[in-house]
């Protein structure tokens, strides 16, 4: 759940609303839990690797209207990866003075991509080992960045100038839009029905736990940030405000340990997205949806992933 969002949408939120930033992530939380309450009550009947796959299948059958549908899904994933390697990248790159980052950022993505890919080919129990290990480490360092970044902050507010822009009802639409990415995450969830002990149980309790954990942590986080930059120096710093926020409240040291999360949290983030979205178009595959066949289906998935994002990247 917790990848790219919180990293790279705070600056980008902030510019689009001004300083009701932190409540677009909730506004985006409310909209989320309606569709999140199909996707509960749709995996706990029909739990699969197929996710919205199967979902659209039970409701429409084998039609275009499902492949349709479908696809739009795989894509938004796909892209989406693109979004979390790009952040990767960018984030990286805080850590050393490089003036020209125009190729490096999309280098270090693409690095990223191939070895979330190679990790992807290997056994579940090393893929879910490796994503609970990062797992942890990045939820226990974002709780640790927002507490006390509330804690040593003069006040929890932001402050304002004239030349920074102000609020509109369109930004804060526009920008509760962008805050959905932020909890995207928990579609993937459903891809993992078939790998899970008691899908029909423990898929749904899984994407509400994270939404609800989700929302306490990317509010916490907002006030932290908007505690520590004004909204001139968020907008300005939008790519990284995380780390630039660290800076003023607990120096370089702090900055080096947002950057770290930032990294593992994308790289979380898009092994997380490889392993879903390359077996949902494996099971559209075997549902015929998609024109495709090849007896070693899941490295084909994962090849046709890994060559979209990549080229998304850039």
């Amino acid at each position: 759940m917790i990848g790219a969002g919180i990293f790279a949408l705070t600056g980008q939120m902030a510019e689009m609303t001004g300083v009701l930033f932190p409540l677009a992530f909730l506004s985006a939380a409310l909209i989320v839990s309606f569709s999140a309450y199909s996707y509960v009550k749709m995996s706990n009947a029909y739990p699969s690797a197929g996710g919205i796959g199967m979902y659209l299948s039970k409701a429409y059958g084998p039609t275009l209207t499902t492949a349709f549908h479908a696809l739009l899904m795989y894509f938004s994933m796909v892209i989406a990866q693109s979004f979390l390697a790009r952040t990767f990248g960018s984030y990286t790159l805080e850590l050393f003075d490089f003036g020209d980052r125009s190729l490096l950022v999309p280098l270090l993505g693409v690095a990223l991509l191939i070895s979330a890919f190679l990790l992807n080919l290997s056994a579940n129990k090393l893929i879910q080992g490796v994503a609970s290990v990062l797992g942890f480490i990045k939820i226990g360092g974002i709780i640790l960045f927002g507490v006390v970044g509330v804690i040593i902050a003069d006040s929890v507010g932001m402050e304002t100038s004239a030349s920074t822009p102000e609020g509109s009802l369109s930004g804060f639409l526009g920008a509760t839009a962008l805050g959905i990415l932020a909890f995207k995450g928990f579609t993937t969830i459903t891809n993992s029905g078939s790998e899970i002990k008691d899908p029909h149980r423990n898929v749904g309790r899984a994407i509400m736990i994270s939404i609800a954990l989700c929302v306490v942590i990317y509010a916490l986080v907002g006030f932290a940030v908007a505690s520590n930059l004004s909204l001139s120096e968020i907008i300005e710093t939008k790519d990284y405000s995380l780390a630039a926020a660290a800076r003023p409240a607990l120096g370089e040291a702090a900055v080096w340990f947002t950057v770290i999360l930032a990294m593992l949290a994308t790289a979380g983030g898009i092994i997380a997205s490889i392993f879903a979205v390359s077996r949902m178009l494996a099971m559209l595959t075997e549902m015929e949806l998609v024109p495709h066949r090849h007896p070693m289906l899941r490295w084909v998935s994962m090849k046709s992933v890994g060559r979209f994002s990549t080229s998304m990247i850039k």
